[in-house]
């Protein structure tokens, strides 16, 4: 059986078609999802997208915590379901609970773009066990509001639990606490990052990789490993 994986779009997000197509590309069913339809058309794992949603007004992600669709996705994501937040799908995951933290404008107060590498540090949820312990992957990352803070408690919490899925290395383009560039939540089927695996499932369109310009496609496997953990 497909996979069927939705993808939220709110006002303002920018990278839901974009998600829908990572999707695509590893043989699983995008269903498109709408922030004002509470209702979530029977899909396996849920996508919310990068983008500006609302335009970022009162905080990022404030304002589509309150969306119909998201009562949905708190409530299945509390069930088990995978849910996985990019950049603004990751401030909004905060701001609706599911993870801890917040995040906040940029430590250097502008907009990144940037091909950015990551350390693998948790490969037991369902967005990463087929990623190993330690690897270092690049994926791309835009933001000005990706800088990950918490209380030290909770900060101290999320690495003795093992919490921290993914750290910056080589720079912290952001100022995030400890590096931390994705967080899960305790049960290991929330995920949420501030950077772009989306943008990085296929040769010719990623980050520059091993095998030349462009060819980088590090970020497939958030994708194909949520497949294969529904499948397990």
């Amino acid at each position: 059986m497909t996979a069927r994986i939705g993808v939220v779009t709110f006002p303002g997000s920018l990278d839901d078609r974009d998600a829908a197509r990572a999707i695509r590309v590893v043989g699983a069913e995008p269903v498109a999802l709408w922030h004002a339809d509470a209702d979530l058309h029977g899909v396996d794992a849920v996508v919310l997208p990068g983008g500006f949603s609302y335009g970022d007004y009162l905080r990022a992600g404030a304002i589509s915590r309150f969306s119909p669709v998201m009562e949905s996705v708190v409530d299945a994501a509390r069930g088990g379901m995978p849910v996985l937040g990019i950049c603004n799908g990751f401030q909004i995951l905060c701001e609706a609970h599911l993870l801890p933290g917040a995040m906040i404008k940029n430590d250097h107060r502008a907009f990144i773009c940037t091909e950015q590498t990551l350390r693998v540090e948790n490969v037991e949820t369902a967005w990463t066990r087929e990623y190993a312990p330690g690897e270092r992957i690049t994926v791309p990352l835009k933001n000005q509001d990706g800088q990950f803070v918490a209380d030290e408690r909770t900060l101290d919490e999320l690495e003795a639990e093992g919490r921290v899925v993914f750290r910056y290395v080589d720079r912290n383009p952001n100022g995030s606490r400890r590096d931390i560039a994705g967080i899960t939540n305790a049960a290991g089927n929330v995920v949420g990052l501030m950077p772009h695996p989306e943008h990085a499932v296929e040769p010719g369109f990623g980050p520059d990789g091993p095998d030349g310009p462009r060819s980088g496609t590090d970020g497939r496997r958030f994708f194909t490993s949520v497949i294969s953990a529904l499948v397990a």
